[in-house]
């Protein structure tokens, strides 16, 4: 029997009327929408206060978002039934998709040019021999000690370490003469140090010379400087000592990842290769349930030693190599190329799936956070974000600590452990490294007990502004949802725009507010970031928004796509019509004030921060689908990098038979690509294998703030929660 999704109105009002809530300590009163009789809407009725019971998981309703583009039926299919039904590919700044090719490195030339960069610095050591320095020496020691400081010189040179002996200069009676000679040395002659020791008499010494074993100027030393005597970078004693001038001091490389996050991977190549994950550098984090390709730079590595790894790695790759003048930053991308498998798909007919991904390609979708937005559990980041901007810093602490539903068992056993002893000590030794927010938490109150806000604070920035950053999110998902409500896909008086002098300027910069700061090391571990979060860094220039006029809309100077909603900030404006209450109408419910700050710590204060725009509905760029059918649900769909490469046969997707496939391309002039959500295991191998199913395969590029998961929405027309989709594997 065919299944169809047909939602009711009644339905709709119960589904959609669940209040905004997740804990029995604080509620978000929700932002109530009128009815519109032609609307999509889902929309929250609920006027009474909601009951104080806590939510394992969050749910879309909760964080704004309602609304569908399109009128199409839903149907049924899942997301990440396995995880390689997820692949990204990252998009780089120019444009290319970034894609695992090869796994050799080029090992031959590198080494060629290494020996002969080092026998073009021996013969240059040889030839100068350090003759000026000797004769100024001369000028200030006298010929003998002259003669001394050569043959020393040389012997270095001639690179007979083992054994050297140091030379002893002429007795000294005048000390600021020989305050001269140590001053000497440690200006002309780095790697060698001197010190004083008695002469032959009483009133005479003199000075001794010796190679210097921290390492000097021409690289002899066999250990590195400190950190201040360097003057280098934190990273730059790491990796190879003999590095050309004339390469790049960062190798490059393509990352391709199975069921693993960004941090698990880069710590674990960090480990393998006896370096710290910090002298790794990429642009953004790429979802862990998924197949995922992405480029990453390490310093001073030769790709030879890092190809090598291949061998011992299971579910992660590396390959394309090439040497860079610049490391990776977060944000240095242009998006992400999806190619999303959902199974199991179950409609009226097929022309009811044809329909929405037509649909899909052609008009896009609303451009909302997703709910990794918001984190995974029952405690929403945003309800963290709200008691911040209220000053309430002990409420804050409390959801962050507290027990919650839906956690493992160990982990809630650690926070009841925590809530009933008040044991930081005990409570520390039992809870997981990667739970970065909460150790930071409590190691600072061990410090100072009592001092909450200075425990949010010790959070590492990244993450604790990335709450602030869930609130905004939040109010915008309820501006977009009540702004498509009122006036659908039409440009009205008031609306919010980029000026066209600001058009191309605009597709340069990624949608970000300008205080949060990224420091790679801050992200180690810390699996509570989205890709889209993780890479709001500060904006080079923040874009003026244009207020639309009844003369544009007559010039027909602006379509839907360009409009735009505020992340509030100091430097953003709201729509001139009522848009910009749901704003204010929702934060006053909330408690929070967007103008005026209620407490003095500016990074928790929308007051004092920049803000940005975020445009409203987008369309995927490079859009296409195939329908396919299949009887083993644990075949793969779709074919990934490693496929291509030839490295593992065995999961090409011979499953899926040539006449089986439809390939559909849909004209599409938009974005780029990223963020997913995550499920749990692997389809069990017991499913009945027998009988034909069809999937549906899409293709898209999105820009690197929108989530990709928010367009699967407007496919199917139902929830993209973890907890919905595990009902439906």
């Amino acid at each position: 029997m065919m299944w169809q999704w047909h939602p009711s109105p009644s339905a709709v009002t119960v589904a959609a009327a669940r209040c905004f809530f997740t804990s029995s300590t604080t509620t978000l009163k929700p932002y109530c929408f009128s009815s519109s009789a032609n609307s999509t809407l889902l929309c929250n009725l609920v006027s009474v206060s909601p009951p104080q019971v806590p939510m394992s998981t969050i749910d879309e309703a909760d964080v704004g978002i309602l609304c569908y583009i399109s009128k199409t039926p839903g149907f049924r299919g899942i997301l990440k039934q396995r995880y390689a039904d997820f692949i990204v590919n990252e998009v780089d700044t120019e444009g290319n998709v970034v894609h695992l090719t090869s796994l050799d490195a080029p090992a031959q030339w590198f080494q060629e040019v290494v020996e002969e960069t080092e026998t073009m610095k021996s013969d240059q050591v040889t030839k100068e021999s350090y003759e000026s320095e000797i004769q100024a020496f001369r000028l200030l020691a006298g010929e003998s000690d002259g003669d001394l400081l050569e043959g020393l010189i040389n012997q270095v040179n001639s690179g007979s370490e083992d054994g050297m002996s140091p030379i002893v200069l002429s007795p000294d009676t005048d000390k600021a003469h020989r305050t001269a000679v140590h001053n000497f040395f440690k200006e002309k002659l780095k790697f060698l140090v001197t010190d004083t020791v008695d002469g032959p008499d009483a009133s005479s010494k003199c000075i001794r010379v010796r190679l210097n074993s921290g390492g000097g100027g021409n690289n002899s030393g066999r250990s590195s400087r400190k950190r201040k005597e360097r003057g280098d970078k934190a990273f730059d004693s790491r990796g190879s000592k003999s590095w050309p001038d004339h390469v790049g001091k960062f190798l490059r490389f393509h990352l391709y990842k199975e069921n693993k996050d960004t941090q698990e991977a880069i710590g674990l190549l960090g480990k393998m290769l006896g370096i710290k994950p910090r002298a790794f550098g990429f642009s953004g984090t790429k979802d862990k349930r998924a197949i995922t390709t992405q480029r990453v730079t390490v310093f001073k590595q030769q790709a030879t030693r890092v190809a090598a790894l291949n061998d011992r790695l299971i579910g992660i790759k590396v390959g394309d190599f090439c040497y860079v003048n610049e490391e990776l930053l977060l944000g240095q991308l242009s998006g992400n190329r999806f190619t999303i498998t959902l199974r199991g798909v179950v409609a009226d007919c097929e022309e009811t799936i044809k329909a929405s991904a037509e649909s899909l390609g052609l008009h896009g979708f609303i451009n909302y956070f997703g709910l990794q937005r918001f984190g995974s559990g029952s405690v929403a980041t945003h309800l963290v974000g709200a008691a911040l901007l209220r000053g309430e810093w002990k409420t804050a602490v409390s959801l962050i600590l507290d027990p919650r539903e839906g956690e493992r068992d160990a982990v809630r056993m650690v926070r009841e452990y925590y809530k009933e002893s008040n044991d930081i000590d005990g409570t520390l030794r039992q809870l997981p490294r990667y739970m970065v927010a909460e150790r930071a938490i409590l190691q600072c109150l061990k410090k100072a007990p009592g001092n909450y806000s200075q425990a949010m604070k010790a959070i590492p920035r990244t993450l604790r502004m990335m709450y602030v950053h869930s609130y905004q999110s939040y109010l915008w998902n309820h501006a977009a949802s009540l702004r498509f409500q009122k006036y659908g896909r039409q440009v009205v008086v008031g609306d919010l725009v980029y000026p066209i002098d600001d058009v191309t300027e605009k597709e340069t910069i990624v949608a970000a507010t300008s205080e949060c700061t990224v420091e790679p090391e801050e992200i180690d571990n810390c699996s509570y970031l989205d890709e889209a979060s993780a890479i709001e860094l500060p904006e080079k220039k923040n874009l003026r928004a244009k207020v639309v006029t009844a003369e544009d809309i007559i010039a027909g100077k602006y379509a839907i796509d360009d409009i735009i909603l505020p992340m509030p900030g100091s430097r953003t404006i709201f729509p001139a019509n009522d848009i910009s209450d749901v704003y204010h109408d929702s934060a006053k419910k909330d408690g929070v004030n967007l103008t005026e700050s209620v407490h003095n710590v500016k990074e928790f204060s929308i007051a004092s921060m920049t803000g940005s725009y975020r445009q409203v509905f987008h369309k995927p760029r490079d859009f296409e689908w195939q329908l396919l059918k299949y009887t083993d649900a644990n075949a793969p769909l779709a074919e990934t990098d490693m496929d291509r490469i030839g490295m593992d046969k065995a999961k090409c997707p011979n499953e899926v038979k040539e006449e089986d496939i439809e390939v559909h391309l849909v004209e599409a002039n938009s974005g780029e690509g990223e963020e997913p959500v995550e499920t749990e295991e692997e389809a069990p191998g017991d499913l009945d294998t027998q009988e034909t199913q069809l999937a549906l395969k899409l293709s898209f590029t999105l820009p690197a703030s929108c989530y990709a998961t928010m367009a699967i929405r407007e496919l199917l027309k139902t929830s993209t929660s973890v907890a919905f989709h595990k009902t439906l594997n």
